[in-house]
């Protein structure tokens, strides 16, 4: 796992759809170059339609438009919205289109689950929001909570370089002059924020992103807030949050109580009494469904993006997120997430949950040795390879809005194909669990003398068990590191 952090990034949080949509159109609106658009879900709604006016408008007037959705997400899109863009030019790329069987969406599994936008090579957003009109308040009581970031500095160029893999079947080469002449163009740098971009695929980054949440979880000396819409992470991801709590810090997680898929609910409460008998807070946010993927530690280190904490997104979907060190970005998405506490969440404790029946503490026993095993089970299954499909005016024939015959064109061996996939970082080749991958850091001192900042800390979590004299700016870890840590009597 090689992580590049930048310095001198501009981030800016957006919160939900009201501020969201507008930013994203409205940078769309000013584009004069590119626009690249990845999503899991664009839905034909007021907002899928004002996301093909502002597309169709910007192919108008010359600029290239690429657009990859999911074909699990995006099934239901009609021919005609989809030629509307592709008449004028857009790029529309499916990810693992399939036919409907009996009426019922079946490619559940290893979707395009990442929400990336690229304006120019200069302007990026990233989160957790879908194109659709369930992200805005006026949709009703089901309109979700979500979050994403907008982003000015050195990471997009970082971010363009992984576009530019994913989308390299369907679009020309990355150009590195143009690469070259974007940081000329950016040498005062817009900001003072430190961040990274983190990807999980099912290559060379199964772990990536649930590793960094580890590490930040490990490092933590006084508060993590972890605010997920998905809850049901592994084994060793659930022990990294009671030993923290157990060694002082204050743990809270923010989880649905209104939840948009009840059953996901259902099995995060399989983890309350775990957690709670360590002392770690939880919170059901109960005003409208939670569909956030943020975190906080000790407001300082922070992450937005796209990844649940379940195994979808752990051990399956292609997923993104940003890690920033930043203290001033991390005290207001914490302030932000302290207002949801204050005012919409329900605090759990262990005489609000369900008696302990035998069936619960059967299925308890049983979600627990799952969560533990679910990624080695998974991985000696044979998996089909998914493929980036794309979509022309020409041959634009389709069946429940999935391209069938010639109207699918397969665009060949991209970053999307996972098994031909060629990350843009220098990593380890091989599978993660016998892999030594590379993490580096950037020097950020954003502490008080006499503080240490929490690069600081992730920096002293990684040396306690790396070897004697190592580089830590460019420190290795292994999974030794972070299945040891901490020793505690918990005997599970």
């Amino acid at each position: 796992m090689t992580v590049t952090w930048t310095t001198g990034n501009a981030i800016t949080l957006l919160e939900n759809g009201e501020d969201f949509f507008p930013a994203v159109f409205e940078a769309i609106g000013k584009a004069q170059r590119s626009v690249v658009i990845e999503t899991f879900i664009i839905f034909a709604d007021k907002v899928g339609n004002q996301l093909q006016e502002v597309v169709i408008a910007a192919a108008k007037r010359g600029v290239k438009v690429d657009i990859a959705a999911d074909g699990y997400g995006t099934a239901d899109l009609s021919p005609a919205f989809i030629e509307a863009m592709t008449s004028v030019g857009v790029g529309f790329h499916l990810f693992d289109p399939q036919p409907k069987r009996f009426g019922m969406r079946t490619n559940l599994f290893r979707r395009l689950h990442r929400k990336i936008i690229v304006v120019d090579d200069t302007l990026a957003f990233v989160g957790g929001i879908n194109f659709g009109a369930d992200h805005l308040a006026d949709y009703g009581p089901e309109a979700k909570q979500d979050y994403a970031i907008a982003i000015r500095g050195p990471l997009v160029d970082e971010i363009v370089r992984f576009e530019a893999e994913v989308l390299a079947p369907v679009k020309p080469r990355f150009s590195w002059r143009q690469l070259r002449r974007n940081k000329h163009r950016q040498m005062e740098p817009p900001g003072d924020s430190s961040a990274a971009l983190v990807v999980r695929d099912n290559d060379r980054h199964k772990n990536d992103i649930e590793r960094h949440y580890r590490l930040g979880i490990r490092a933590a000396q006084h508060q993590i807030t972890i605010a997920n819409a998905y809850f049901f992470p592994g084994y060793r991801f659930l022990r990294d949050l009671r030993r923290a709590a157990k060694r002082g810090v204050n743990v809270r997680l923010i989880l649905q109580g209104q939840p948009d898929m009840p059953f996901a609910r259902f099995v995060a409460t399989m983890l309350y009494d775990y957690l709670l008998s360590a002392g770690v807070e939880i919170y059901e946010y109960c005003e409208r469904p939670l569909h956030g993927k943020v975190a906080v530690v000790d407001n300082a280190w922070s992450t937005v993006g796209s990844s649940n904490l379940d195994p979808l997104s752990l051990a399956l979907n292609l997923e993104a997120n940003v890690l920033i060190q930043d203290r001033a970005f991390s005290t207001q998405l914490h302030e932000n997430l302290q207002k949801l506490v204050d005012n919409h969440c329900k605090r759990m404790s262990p005489d609000t949950q369900p008696r302990r029946k035998i069936q619960r503490v059967f299925l308890g026993v049983f979600v627990f040795h799952f969560l533990r095993n679910f990624p080695s089970w998974l991985a000696r299954l044979p998996a089909r390879q998914p493929a980036l499909k794309s979509i022309s005016v020409e041959d634009d024939k389709l069946i429940d809005g999935m391209p069938v015959g010639e109207a699918a064109t397969d665009s060949g061996r991209g970053h999307l194909n996972e098994s031909d996939s060629k990350p843009i970082e220098l990593g380890t080749d091989g599978d993660p669990a016998s892999a030594t991958p590379n993490i580096v850091r950037p020097v950020v001192d954003t502490a008080r003398p006499g503080d240490r900042s929490a690069s600081d800390r992730v920096k002293e979590s990684s040396e306690a068990l790396a070897p004697d004299g190592a580089d830590l700016g460019q420190q290795s870890y292994s999974h030794e590191y972070l299945d040891s840590g901490p020793r505690t009597k918990e005997s599970t």
